[in-house]
């Protein structure tokens, strides 16, 4: 069953980036052009995204357990650090440069699309590399994610 809603979930969230336009970097490119070929209908996707996260936590939260786990798992670490303000500031220039961002550019990999392949696989490397760098010395790099 957890295999099956991570399937359903996965989809849902695939083919919400697909209608969305957000598979399309030129989208996001035009998004942060503001000078430019300004394209401001990406703020009401991430606005729309904010508040269903907003009343799925409100939701969730005030359960007593999840539904398909034994315990809610939650960040533990709260504040503010160096490499919390590194991984923005590099999320930050890969998503103004390429256009993607780790969902939208999974989910354009059903198009084909050569630029969406080489900038996963290079996260990918990326992955790996950090949890090399950086494996034992934060939780938040376990195995589980």
């Amino acid at each position: 069953m957890d295999k099956l809603t991570a399937l359903l979930s996965g989809l849902l969230f695939g083919a919400g980036l697909a209608i969305s336009g957000m598979v399309n970097p030129m989208k996001v490119q035009n998004f942060l052009d503001v000078f430019g070929r300004w394209d401001p209908t990406l703020i009401f996707v991430m606005g729309s995204a904010l508040a269903v996260t907003y009343a799925g936590y409100r939701l969730v939260l005030n359960a007593p357990r999840p539904r398909l786990a034994p315990a809610f798992v939650l960040p533990a670490l709260q504040g503010i650090d160096e490499r919390l303000i590194g991984g923005a500031v590099v999320f930050g220039l890969g998503w103004g440069l390429t256009g993607f961002c780790p969902g939208p550019a999974i989910a354009s990999l059903v198009f084909g699309y050569w630029p969406s392949v080489l900038f996963v696989a290079a996260m990918a490397v990326g992955m790996v590399l950090a949890r090399h760098l950086f494996l034992g010395s934060d939780e938040t790099l376990s195995a589980d994610g």
